[in-house]
């Protein structure tokens, strides 16, 4: 919730699950969706591993004890989901999938283009810049961060996932039931480190600009990377096409069964970015993200 308000304090919960008997396609006759969904294990370990390391370097700059209390759940919560898909991640190896060339473009983003010294650029190592670039960083997490809350809600208002495998979808609610819960962090916190209200609405306009088109992409991509391994050679076909041959594929499967975000949802999201009064607080319902961690299969088996 956003830092000022009313205070809901963030709790990382313990969770395993078992992959063994668990497909692929977990998505019963959409393999389209099912390498989409999946692509996202290989993307989120990397990623929300670099939320922490950013996140750890604000506390310093932190004055307000709620933001901070929120941060540091914040950290714990991402630290608990990129454990939890690094073993989705060990159960695609188990099937045979090859996920180095994935991890080569991630760990490029992550580590190279947005580390403490992007693209080996010693000048932001400066006083100076090294703050700048800090505060760059936590707004771009905003930015991924208002992605995965209404991706979130998207999920908890989602039914078709209960036909899917309960492991995987498991896994997938409990994480963005959490995105829901957690979702005002990053931008209360970008906020906190632009205090100029209008520098705050241009800069994270520019950032989301940025971000946007790499978050499609990437998405798209890895599952493709994914897709053009699956078993079967019609679905290699598939997915044997160039990013702009895939979306329309993408946006058509998911419209029509709702087995996945459309592209047209995920727009109209960026649209309610824009406007001065947004906040993230509107985008999920804390509640419903909250009854559904209560009656998680996971979340309970490790109470």
């Amino acid at each position: 919730m956003n830092a000022q308000t009313q205070h809901h304090k963030l709790v990382a919960r313990s969770v395993k699950f078992d992959f063994s008997n668990s497909p692929v396609q977990w998505i019963p006759n959409d393999p389209i969706c099912s390498h989409l969904i999946n692509g996202i294990n290989l993307i989120l370990p990397a990623g929300e591993f670099w939320f922490c390391r950013v996140y750890n370097k604000t506390l310093p700059y932190l004055n307000n004890s709620i933001l901070m209390d929120d941060v540091k759940g914040f950290i714990r919560q991402e630290a608990t989901h990129a454990r939890a898909h690094q073993t989705a991640q060990e159960f695609l190896k188990q099937h045979d999938y090859d996920l180095e060339p994935a991890f080569k473009k991630i760990n490029w983003i992550f580590t190279i283009l947005l580390g403490d010294r992007p693209l080996g650029i010693k000048a932001l190592e400066k006083k100076s810049l090294e703050h700048f670039w800090l505060v760059t960083r936590v707004g771009v997490v905003a930015a991924i961060e208002h992605f995965t809350g209404v991706l979130g809600q998207w999920c908890m208002d989602n039914t078709s996932w209960d036909k899917a495998d309960p492991v995987i979808a498991d896994m997938f609610r409990w994480h963005l039931a959490e995105e829901v819960e957690h979702r005002c962090v990053a931008f209360d916190l970008f906020k906190e480190m632009i205090p100029n209200p209008v520098l705050f609405y241009l800069y994270r306009q520019f950032l989301m600009m940025l971000v946007f088109p790499i978050f499609i992409y990437m998405l798209a991509d890895i599952a493709r990377d994914l897709g053009k391994q699956d078993p079967d050679t019609k679905i290699q076909k598939i997915f044997n096409r160039n990013f702009f041959r895939l979306l329309p594929i993408y946006q058509k499967q998911a419209k029509a069964t709702d087995n996945a975000p459309t592209l047209t949802f995920i727009t109209k999201a960026i649209v309610r970015w824009i406007s001065p009064n947004f906040h993230p607080e509107t985008e999920g319902n804390t509640e419903q993200a909250l009854d559904y961690l209560a009656r998680s299969p996971a979340v309970q088996a490790n109470r």
